[in-house]
């Protein structure tokens, strides 16, 4: 019997997974990556962070967690897989089972016979037909040139103002790359918001501290085209006809999945653009897998199709993909619940499951939601802030949706949140989850846990609150509602929200009932820093017979919008 043949077509992410998994459970097979590219296995995540020169060996973008580079080399010596480099796969002659390729550097063309195929093709930048957009000076983050290229503009300091098209993971990561030298950054996006897998209010949050590291960002606002000097890019033109001037562009206006090669040989091609697979990322064509950027997998929540190009995930597939070419149909990848996190300079921001936005257009409208704002861990261990919002389902109570930003430690909530997501849980399991705890760590009830405590009072009706949105448009449309500040005098000096608050510390407020309107309807909203005091004031309210108290989720420290102070 002949030792069975195994392509893979991409060498990143998906590809090199699927090949190392493959041979690890078939030391016989003969296995062949074929990359476009000239560098294999590249930890395309890691590009930023090399440009910010957080590090400076290039070589860890491609290397082997002891430091080994995946080179071909490297994959024939370690693995006995041969990976043909600067190589394009044309055409996929699925009867014959052959792919037809070309060298790039030479323009030769080989044929490669397979008896099994998996296509990690991954996605292209999805760059606009705007004028311009040819000009030196344009780029885009998402290979190794670029980040080559991004990183000597960077390291020269010839360039002094950059603009970022674009405001999501890649472009907010770019912004903090290039922020971190010389360069003057403005971040444009066409979207009234960055970051669009987090709500409003989050992404606000986001936005602020990103203008306050030096970052302009301006959104609403999308491009007409790029203005040149010759053939170096001068600047950026805005809609409005406005040019910011710069050196450099970075695009990072979304990507799209390689999908030519797959449509060519006739697979699958599914609404959104991804290459069809099922949970064991078998394509239209039984001998044919996919899995990476370039696919469309199932929503663990909707139970529709979604894109998910992300790194990790890339990483899963192809290892589903490498065993099951292999073994047969044997393990699944079962889908993803979109899981991301962004770093934004000393401040993080990640979501995992549906948004409530998100949720209501999926059409599940019977849920329960509300925002913490609360430490990561004792204020005597370096507390630092974060603020979080929950997204429960009414019906089964299961927890469908995650958000959280601020300074602490962002990654943990959000791994715990998407746990609970995937498996499932209801709240009252969240409720008395049993997490780590040491002060150095957390709280002695975590902020996730303490989330869930604050929903579940909210179902059961011991808690009526409001979203800072919708305290927000109260006060633009004058609204008559008594507004009360329960925090300490020296906090009240530093920072408050200005919107014709009463300053009542919580601790004074018996003795105060009397300042407060004798209309017992009257609508008043309760808050402080993160209103837990909030909440202490309201609760103090509603034993004085005040019928219609809110308290303000989240508090001061919640609030996306302009402060007194």
């Amino acid at each position: 019997m002949s030792e069975t043949k195994i392509v893979i077509i991409g060498g990143s992410a998906a590809g090199a997974k699927a090949a190392a998994k493959a041979r690890r459970l078939d030391q016989k097979a003969a296995i062949t990556i074929i990359q476009r590219e000239p560098d294999l296995s590249m930890a395309s995540c890691g590009y930023p962070y090399y440009v910010g020169g957080v590090f400076n060996d290039r070589n860890m973008l491609l290397a082997t967690p002891t430091g080994v580079v995946r080179d071909p080399g490297f994959f024939q010596k370690t693995k006995n897989i041969k990976a043909i480099t600067e190589t394009e796969a044309v055409s996929i002659d699925r009867k014959e089972k052959i792919i037809t390729c070309r060298s790039l550097p030479s323009g030769e063309e080989l044929q490669v016979s397979y008896d099994k195929l998996i296509l990690c093709t991954g996605a292209g930048s999805a760059l606009p037909p705007l004028p311009g957009i040819e000009l030196d000076g344009i780029s885009t983050l998402l290979s190794m040139s670029d980040t080559d290229y991004l990183r000597e503009v960077k390291d020269t300091k010839e360039v002094t103002s950059a603009v970022v098209v674009g405001g999501g993971l890649i472009g907010v990561e770019a912004c903090e790359a290039l922020a971190g030298s010389s360069m003057d950054v403005t971040l444009v996006e066409m979207a009234p918001q960055i970051l669009a897998h987090l709500e409003p209010q989050f992404a606000g949050l986001a936005a602020n501290h990103m203008k306050s590291k030096g970052v302009k960002v301006l959104t609403g606002t999308s491009i007409k085209g790029f203005v040149g000097e010759g053939s170096k890019l001068a600047g950026v033109k805005l809609a409005d006809d406005t040019i910011i001037y710069c050196g450099l562009a970075v695009v990072a206006t979304g990507v799209r999945p390689n999908i030519a090669l797959a449509k060519d040989a006739g697979l699958e091609i599914g609404e959104l653009g991804g290459i069809v697979v099922d949970e064991f990322m078998t394509t239209s064509d039984a001998d044919i897998y996919a899995a990476g950027d370039c696919v469309e997998v199932k929503h663990l929540i909707t139970g529709k199709s979604t894109l998910a190009p992300m790194g990790d995930l890339a990483n899963l597939q192809g290892r589903v993909a490498g065993e099951n070419v292999v073994l047969g149909n044997s393990v699944q990848f079962p889908g993803t619940v979109h899981t991301a996190i962004c770093k934004i300079f000393d401040f993080a921001a990640g979501a995992t499951g549906l948004t409530e936005t998100a949720a209501k257009k999926s059409g599940l409208t019977n849920i329960e939601t509300v925002v913490n704002a609360s430490p990561d861990k004792p204020g005597f261990m370096g507390a630092k802030l974060l603020i979080s919002k929950i997204v429960i389902d009414k019906e089964s109570e299961r927890i469908i949706g995650y958000q959280c930003v601020g300074n602490g430690d962002v990654s943990r909530q959000l791994a715990t949140a998407a746990m609970a997501i995937q498996g499932k849980m209801q709240l009252s399991q969240l409720t008395c989850a049993d997490l780590p705890y040491a002060p150095p760590y957390s709280l002695a009830i975590d902020h996730f846990i303490a989330s869930a405590h604050i929903v579940e009072n909210k179902m059961k009706g011991r808690l009526k609150t409001i979203t800072a949105a919708e305290v927000k448009a109260k006060v633009d449309n004058n609204e008559k509602v008594v507004f009360i500040d329960g925090r300490g005098p020296d906090e009240y000096e530093v920072l408050r929200l200005g919107i014709g608050e009463k300053y009542i510390p919580v601790g004074a407020l018996r003795g105060q009932l009397d300042q407060l309107p004798a209309d017992k309807n009257a609508e008043i909203i309760c808050f402080c820093k993160i209103s837990l005091r909030g909440y202490e004031t309201a609760l103090v309210l509603e034993e004085n017979g005040w019928t219609n108290v809110k308290v303000m989720e989240g508090g001061i420290m919640a609030w996306p919008y302009a402060r007194e102070q």
